[in-house]
């Protein structure tokens, strides 16, 4: 049985994108995609909310310059990234069809810059346990939009890594010429990766008022620099914000509900789906909920 969700992912949306294969006797495979946009924490969260607009998720988002991954949906279902070949729904096909949208852009391989580090040996470990061997049936990706290859036969019959340039019914010729052997350089099979399981947030001992952060969050962006109103509870919160990403390290333990944590938590607002007046940096019930159901605290409202 292969790993449903992978360790240390963030889960994105609602966890369900798609759903059963529709030939799970075929052999399993791997899609690489590249958004076409830049990488980093901003385009991570602008492409993240895009792709669940237009209702195109893939399996996972993942950074290659800061190592950060996020998962849409179990990779035992289908995803949505795929345009289908006629009658044949390509997100569907094979045991597996996990899908990988890569920021970055085709024109430049991602392989050439990225850093590679334990979230990419825990996504190769997650997609070794379904069976995907470690390699590329219809060999390294192409290297502009007139050289992809697409194989029906090979598609169905074949399980290893592709581009989405070369899957049947499809027109991108992402992900450009990757580097397969970066690829599988990158996570040794036999490596030291986090157990694929799925995830669940860890008994918490710490707890957070909801009625302060508000408070603070109103007050102290007007204070003086520097100036704390509830800085036991703003602590937890800064440094749960860090984890995503959203806040520097810099300001994720003073204790300030500042313009800086104002805005890492609308940020957070706008990851959870909200915008306008809903997104405005003031901690509320649900989204706070959410956060420390990833981060490991619990809200007293």
């Amino acid at each position: 049985m292969g790993t449903d969700w992978i360790s240390g992912a963030e889960r994105l949306g609602d966890g369900s994108i798609g759903g059963a294969m529709d030939s799970p006797s075929n052999p399993p495979r791997v899609v690489w995609h590249t958004t076409e946009s830049g990488a980093g924490n901003a385009a991570f969260a602008s492409v993240e909310r895009y792709l669940r607009q237009i209702g195109a998720e893939p399996h996972i988002i993942y950074d290659p310059t800061t190592d950060r991954i996020g998962q849409f949906g179990p990779l035992n279902q289908s995803a949505r990234a795929l345009k289908n070949d006629g009658v044949t729904r390509t997100n569907r096909t094979g045991r597996v069809c996990i899908q990988i949208e890569v920021l970055g852009r085709a024109a430049h391989p991602f392989t050439d810059t990225w850093k590679p580090g334990p979230n990419f040996r825990a996504l190769m470990a997650a997609i070794r346990s379904w069976g995907v061997p470690d390699t590329f049936p219809m060999g390294t990706p192409a290297k502009t939009a007139g050289e992809c290859r697409r194989d029906r036969h090979m598609w169905a019959t074949k399980g290893g890594h592709y581009g989405h340039c070369n899957v049947p019914g499809n027109d991108h010729w992402d992900p450009g010429a990757i580097s397969p052997a970066a690829l599988f350089k990158a996570a040794p099979k036999g490596g030291s990766t986090p157990p694929p399981s799925k995830p669940s947030p860890a008994p918490s001992t710490k707890t957070v008022d909801l009625s302060n952060l508000i408070d603070a969050a109103k007050r102290d962006p007007k204070a003086a620099q520097g100036k704390t109103t509830h800085a036991a509870d703003v602590k937890i919160v800064e440094a749960a914000l860090k984890a995503e990403g959203l806040l520097s390290a810099t300001y994720a333990a003073d204790g300030s509900f500042g313009t800086l944590t104002v805005g890492a938590y609308k940020a957070w607002q706008k990851r959870c789906g909200y915008s306008g007046r809903d997104a405005d940096g003031i901690p509320g019930k649900v989204s706070l909920e959410k956060l420390g159901a990833k981060r490991g605290f619990k809200v007293k409202a």
